[in-house]
């Protein structure tokens, strides 16, 4: 495995294959973009409707959208939206389990809204065989995608927030629902799951919920020293131009989320440009726009020379190496270009040093998205034993 991690290159972190985003988003009569009235709340459920037969799943019996109350990147009140999905058959004594979604990358504008377009057919299959397992499927857009304010990229507490908001707020819904629930997600969102399985207990106090355990794929862990070293000197070996989005959502997330740091001084008018452009352009759209660029030719200077940027990376986003209450799966493919699986590797052995309860999975013959379905295998009974009784 060390030989492993040391010949795989170091990438940008995170994606996940989008779904039909050339598609107009469909808001199912639920259009949160310009919310402005007042919040209840985090974990309230302010309103829901049936989610449009064209963007359900398949193995889902029934779906709603939801608008629900949060806390955002600001600590302050915030909206978010999720799509609840239902399994087919009625549901066991005690309520459905849940499973909350988290989805890897699709962009920052509201045009990139999960719950408005269709589900990819990776992402249709992988939830519909949690729908076949017995679990309802909560799966949040995040802060900012489809509601006001920027989705903040990689920011582990309040994308952790906004997940277990999510659950907190379909218990609201009149569904028969278990208090158990668990969290699942891929790429970006196998970062978030990670993030949620550190703090899911904390937040979901008092809310009656009981926190069984995290499935993270692809898992960008630790990237903060990835994106501490980005300079006008920066080089990322045998990665396609989709690098530079990543490198656009990321500056644009943390700017939004820390002006303090003026993080504009270093861009170069290229770099100004492209973090403009990915406020609001979806993952292929802006691959495309920025092809002819390097992720070097974003700055004039060194992220690192900006005072104080160490601290405001490991607190934006840095992975909890303990701390955590109940146990995580962590899957990697051995051919994932997007997520290094050195990634997955490095975190799997902090977690192990420190004494936390985690089990690896290495798909050998697995990229980035394939390790999703691979994974189902050896992820499965792994809940199951969650969602044992103890």
């Amino acid at each position: 495995m060390a030989l492993v991690c040391l010949l795989v290159p170091i990438a940008t972190p995170v994606v996940a294959p989008a779904a039909a985003q050339s598609d107009t988003p469909n808001w199912s009569g639920l259009d949160a973009r310009s919310y402005s009235a007042p919040i209840p709340p985090a974990g309230g459920l302010i309103s829901s409707v049936p989610l449009d037969p064209t963007l359900s799943i398949s193995g889902a019996a029934d779906a709603f959208r939801i608008l629900y109350s949060t806390i955002g990147q600001h600590d302050s009140p915030a909206v978010s939206t999720a799509a609840v999905f239902v399994p087919r058959g009625a549901a066991p004594a005690g309520g459905w389990p849940v499973v909350a979604w988290a989805h890897g990358t699709v962009g920052l504008g509201d045009d990139c809204t999960p719950s408005a377009l269709p589900r990819s057919q990776r992402d249709d299959e992988y939830l519909s065989h949690w729908l076949d397992q017995g679990y309802v499927v909560v799966a949040t857009d995040y802060v900012g995608l489809g509601t006001p304010g920027l989705m903040s990229y990689l920011n582990g507490v309040p994308t952790a927030r906004g997940i277990v908001d999510s659950v907190v707020a379909a218990h609201r819904l009149d569904l028969p629902l278990s208090p158990q629930w668990a969290v699942v997600g891929q790429s970006q969102g196998g970062g978030a799951a990670v993030d949620t399985a550190r703090r899911a207990s904390e937040f979901g106090r008092g809310a009656g919920l009981d926190y069984r355990g995290a499935v993270a794929t692809g898992t960008p862990a630790n990237m903060q020293r990835i994106i501490e070293g980005a300079g006008p000197d920066l080089v990322i070996p045998e990665v396609g131009p989709v690098a530079n989005a990543y490198t656009a959502y990321i500056l644009a997330g943390l700017r939004d989320a820390r002006p303090d740091l003026d993080i504009d001084s270093v861009l170069s008018p290229e770099g100004l440009a492209a973090v403009k452009r990915a406020e609001t352009l979806c993952l292929a759209p802006l691959a495309d726009e920025l092809a002819t660029l390097t992720p070097a030719a974003f700055f004039n200077a060194p992220l690192a020379s900006i005072p104080g940027i160490t601290g405001a990376l490991d607190s934006y986003m840095g992975t909890a190496t303990s701390g955590y209450d109940r146990p995580l799966f962590l899957g990697a493919g051995l051919l994932d270009r997007d997520v290094p699986p050195s990634s997955t590797l490095d975190l799997y052995n902090q977690l192990v040093a420190a004494g936390q309860i985690v089990e690896l999975r290495i798909y050998p013959d697995q990229d980035h998205s394939g390790t999703v379905l691979a994974s189902m295998a050896d992820s499965t009974p792994f809940l199951q034993r969650m969602f044992a009784p103890h």
